[in-house]
């Protein structure tokens, strides 16, 4: 099942500028982080808590930033 990052992603502009400057303070590179977003690779449990740090994401609210499955 592909998850649906588009509100994630849309976080990430709106609290880094780009998905680089995200990827850099999540200790990620930018093709790592791409992977991730493109469904080509999973998050670990640490990058999600760390996501969710650096972008002021509530506990309650992560499922709608990282467990939205993608209509098809």
């Amino acid at each position: 099942m592909e998850m649906d990052y588009s509100r994630l992603i849309g976080r990430i502009i709106e609290k880094f500028g780009t998905r680089v400057a995200f990827a850099s303070a999540m200790g990620l590179k930018a093709e790592q982080l791409s992977r991730r977003l493109n469904n080509k690779a999973g998050w670990e449990i640490e990058e999600y808590i760390k996501a969710c740090e650096l972008l002021d994401i509530q506990a309650h609210e992560m499922g709608a930033y990282f467990f939205t499955a993608k209509l098809r």
